[in-house]
């Protein structure tokens, strides 16, 4: 009976082995996509979507889902009305606000020429004649008060008449950008009040206060120079909001600010890493909030008493190989977030705010996963050549065997200042990387927040400079692992690591085997003249380049100009360009694959015409991950 038991054992695990598979593309795309939309009005459930693409219809459908905040079993719902507070309804029910655009420069021929009905000219005078994706028609988005009727609401008012203003902000603003006023009496909302050059060169949105009985506006943030986004109000009516303090730096460190009594409160200046996202507490005696640290994303905490001669104190929540990487609402002494890593999709998981302990709530993707075998992620610390501590995330392959050689691929993170942490990307994925046997090199390089302001900001005019030091210090120290097959490197990376990709390709004294960079920085010429948000370039470049007297500029024009080292290009390329992206438009691609070819290197182009600065079609990702796969299968 003994040996029975033990062969039962025996084929159980065998077949529970078999069961183990790699990540595949096809596993990748099929993972559901969760979504939190909020906690229930009652606060007992937490209702969120399930989004599911499809390769063979080129698609996405998505289902609602209610589950218990406690944990239990998830239930398809139809709607979500009766089930979620609507933030665009005003507290007292009487009005309702929404966004709609607003024609108001002409801008296409026959907007000109009334009679030329099929004209497709089209005429500017000035900057911001396209953004992200889009070309500038002339439509603002503006917020419309609509007051309630015996039979619902009117058509509203606009309460930003005639003018060439944004609410929400574009491309990427949202809900988030206009909100009520808990006396029902106000609408707040974000806007960034230029136009033109001016617009295009400048970071400076305001919060503003619009007063319904009065038809004023308020400008709340009224000498405060940076980015001011994400107003919330708490249970007692003190308004909050993020804020950076330098016009033309997007990526400069985000406080959180709050305003009480006509004063305002910075909580986290004096904390040295900056927020990401913010929620209320339900007291609103505290602030929990998202940001990096050490590689990672996770949940703090800042008390507010503005009667307290002390610091605001800053404490962390969570703590672990994983992002928190969004909010979605308080119950009691329970927070509800979304959580990943390099392993794992976005779940949805519960928060003790008593003792930072996490419950995992959906289990959209488990039974997927129980079946895939899992990559370690290792954390490492290296020194760089100015003698500074940098982490660097090293992804092994599954059943990685120490005493066999890889290909390594060094991955050079976009941005450039957004944080290499514990992120899951349908693209960049690492799990896939390292299931097709390679070991992937993921240094956070100077310009990610998470290891304080100075770090973050130190990559600013100095594209070319220590950063690319840091890239070649991370794959130099992996290299002399005896795993590591020095001769099978490669880099990849897309945007500013597209960029990176590009520079290094002329400055890596044939470290590399091959390369990959996505939609990235090749010409800073002709980046200059044909990007879109100027303030990007005129910080981080340090200025145009026609003027001769700026040394920092003529250094980045220069010396971190990947154009300006093709002539000790030697190494294959590969190059993918998204036709509709106009931050890092087609032409940087176009060139850099013309040099590759005139200099007779073995090099690709991939070109997606209707994608942006991203890969959003279902199988045109397939096809990216296809290319991916098989260029670095001819080269490495």
């Amino acid at each position: 009976m003994k040996h029975l038991f033990i062969n039962i054992l025996t084929a159980l695990f065998f077949i529970v082995s078999s069961a183990q598979n790699n990540l595949t593309t096809e596993d990748l795309l099929s993972f559901g996509r969760v979504s939190a939309k909020g906690i229930s009005k009652d606060k007992q459930a937490v209702i969120y979507s399930v989004r599911h693409y499809s390769i063979a219809e080129n698609n996405s459908t998505a289902k609602t889902y209610s589950i218990p905040v406690t944990g239990g079993i998830a239930k398809e719902i139809s709607a979500t009305e009766n089930l979620l507070h609507n933030s665009r309804i005003s507290p007292d029910g009487n009005y309702m606000i929404s966004s709609k655009e607003v024609k108001i420069h002409p801008v296409f021929g026959y907007d000109f020429y009334k009679d030329l009905t099929k004209s497709e000219v089209m005429i500017y005078d000035n900057l911001n004649y396209r953004h992200w994706d889009t070309w500038e028609d002339g439509l603002y988005g503006h917020i419309f008060l609509h007051k309630k009727t015996a039979t619902g609401f009117d058509e509203g008012i606009d309460i930003m008449p005639n003018v060439a203003f944004d609410a929400p902000q574009k491309p990427f603003g949202g809900d988030e950008d206009f909100i009520w006023h808990p006396n029902s009496k106000e609408i707040i909302y974000v806007t960034k009040k230029k136009f033109g050059v001016a617009y295009a060169i400048s970071t400076n949105t305001d919060i503003y206060s619009y007063n319904i009985e009065n038809q004023t506006t308020t400008n709340l943030t009224e000498g405060m120079m940076g980015y001011d986004t994400d107003p919330q109000f708490s249970k007692n009516g003190n308004l909050a909001w993020l804020s950076m303090k330098t016009d033309g730096f997007e990526a400069d460190k985000k406080d959180i600010i709050v305003l009480f009594e006509n004063v305002k409160y910075n909580l986290t200046q004096h904390w040295d890493e900056t927020v990401e996202s913010f929620l209320w507490a339900e007291d609103g005696k505290s602030i929990y909030f998202l940001a990096s640290i050490d590689g990672t994303e996770q949940l703090f905490t800042v008390d507010f008493n503005p009667k307290s001669k002390k610091l605001p104190t800053v404490k962390q929540l969570t703590s672990g190989i994983f992002n928190i990487n969004s909010i979605v609402g308080q119950v009691g002494n329970t927070l509800v977030v979304s959580r990943t890593s390099m392993n794992r999709a976005a779940e949805l998981y519960t928060v003790d705010l008593k003792t930072g302990t996490l419950k995992q709530l959906t289990t959209v993707n488990d039974e997927k996963y129980a079946t895939i075998n899992e990559s370690r992620t290792e954390r490492r610390y290296v020194t760089t050549t100015d003698g500074k501590k940098m982490l660097v995330w090293v992804i092994y392959p599954p059943n990685f065997d120490a005493t066999k050689k890889y290909p390594t691929l060094l991955y050079c993170q976009g941005g450039p200042q957004s944080a290499l942490t514990q992120f899951y990307s349908f693209r960049w994925n690492f799990q896939l990387m390292a299931a097709n046997d390679y070991i992937i090199v993921a240094p956070n390089r100077r310009g990610m927040p998470g290891h304080g302001v100075a770090w973050n900001a130190d990559i600013s005019t100095d594209y070319g400079g220590q950063v690319m030091d840091d890239y070649l210090t991370a794959i130099d120290e992996l290299a002399k692992e005896p795993f590591v097959d020095n001769t099978r490197l490669a880099a990849v990376g897309a945007s500013f690591g597209g960029y990176s990709v590009f520079q290094l390709a002329g400055i890596h004294n044939n470290r590399f085997k091959t390369f990959i960079s996505h939609d990235g920085i090749f010409n800073w010429q002709s980046m200059y003249g044909t990007t879109e948000e100027m303030w990007f370039v005129n910080w981080d470049l340090g200025g145009n380049y026609w003027d001769k007297t700026n040394a920092k500029a003529q250094k980045s024009y220069t010396d971190f100009n990947p154009i300006n080292h093709v002539d000790k290009w030697n190494t294959p390329i590969m190059i993918i360009q998204g036709g509709k992206d106009y931050r890092v438009p087609i032409g940087q691609s176009l060139e850099a694959f013309q040099a590759a070819q005139l200099k007779g290197l073995k090099s690709r182009l991939i070109y997606l015409p209707n994608e942006n600065h991203w890969v959003l079609g279902t199988q045109n990702a397939m096809v990216w991950h296809s290319e991916f796969y098989k260029w670095l299968k001819e080269t490495l």
